[in-house]
This record gives C-alpha cells, structure tokens and sequence, in this order.
C-alpha cells in the first residue's frame, strides 16, 4: 500500500471504537461508544455500532463506516430472502458463515471491517470476524481501538454462565474503562444490547449511566 493509499484511508470515517459481546447464562450482551472519526475529526459523536440484523441477531461493527453498512444492508437482506424461502429464522452461525464468505470473496480488496455477530437461537452464541474471512466462535471478544483495555477487564472479570445484570454491568464498565484510555472511543453514551429467547433488547441511556462504577 503506498503513502498516497494510506493517507486517503486517513480521512475516510472510521468508527474509531471499542465494542464487546459475551456469552452468558440465557443470553449474550453486546455494547460499544459512539464515537465516529475522520482522521483526527470526531465526525459524529452518535454513531451506532450495535446493528440489528433480524429479531434474534445483533452485529457490531469497528472500522470504515461506509464498509460496516454495506455489509449490514446485504446481511439484512440475506437473512430476509432466507426467512422468505425457509420459513423459518437463519441460525445464528448461518449468518456468520455467509458474513465469512462476503469478506472472503473480497480478500483481496477487503472490506476494512471487524465484526462481531451475536445471537441467540437455541442457545447464544457468538463469533468474530476479520477482513480475510477467518470466523472464530468465542465466548466473549472485543473489538476497535480500544479493544487492548476491554480485554484487561475481561481477563479478569469475566466467568462463565453469569447471570444477565452482572453481564451487562460488565460489557458497559469495560466500554467505560476503554473510553478513559482511548482516544477513538467516546462519544454521547454507551449502546447495551442483550439477545436472548425473546429477542433483542435496548437499553435507554439512563438505565445504562446507572452500571458506571462510581
């Protein structure tokens, strides 16, 4: 890639970022800023980067916003044409694997995305995604800049089969403490997002402010 090529990525809108999802008993919990940059610009500070794809599965998305909503316009499709066609919803790792081959057929000139894709149909579950296509399952990930600091708290705090409010609590404190840090992430808030057997649920920003440790 030349300097020429670099420096015009610069300038295109990023979603800067840190976004996490996590396995927990009955559900997964999704969460990210909001911050979005062009080049050293905060160019929204509202941008949303916990997308709903169909009633069960949620994506996050980290890196160029042009190429995240590409991505999720032909994901939402997808998964309607199949709902169409099957009668019945596209399991949640169907949908990462047809996430996995659109990136990989564009390899070469990828799409410069890193997606986590969470949901729940029989049981949560949750994968990561890179540009080359690799799909990885996971129990709890991170993504975007502020990934580095998520994960310090993940490390530590995160356990198996945990129970929903200690989930979310855990998903919004590791955004909080990756926004202290990293100069992409910020914004107006933290989106929270919980999939489980019944659906996705949004949480409003006064019900988030009230999981920041004090």
């Amino acid at each position: 890639m030349t300097h020429l090529d670099l420096a015009e990525m610069e300038t295109k809108l990023k979603t800067g970022t840190t976004t996490v999802a996590m396995i927990c008993k009955d559900a997964v919990v999704l969460a990210a800023d909001r911050k979005a940059t062009m080049g050293y610009l905060i160019a929204s500070k509202d941008a949303k980067k916990v997308l709903k794809l169909d009633e069960h599965i949620a994506m996050t998305i980290a890196g160029v916003v042009g190429d995240a909503q590409t991505l999720e316009r032909y994901l939402k499709a997808e998964l309607k044409l199949y709902k169409l066609h099957e009668e019945r919803r596209m399991p949640v790792k169907s949908a990462a694997s047809l996430a996995a081959n659109i990136l990989y057929t564009r390899r070469f000139y990828p799409y410069f995305v890193q997606l986590i894709i969470a949901g729940y149909d029989t049981k949560p579950q949750l994968f990561t995604l890179a540009p080359d296509g690799s799909v990885i399952e996971e129990k709890y990930y991170s993504s975007g800049s502020g990934s580095p600091m998520v994960f310090g708290v993940l490390e530590h705090d995160f356990k198996d089969n945990m129970e929903i409010e200690d989930a979310k609590r855990l998903a919004v404190q590791a955004v909080a403490a990756a926004i202290k840090r990293d100069i992409a992430s910020g914004g107006s808030g933290i989106d929270l997002v919980v999939v489980d057997k019944k659906g996705i649920h949004e949480f409003s920003d006064a019900e988030v402010s009230k999981m920041y440790k004090n």
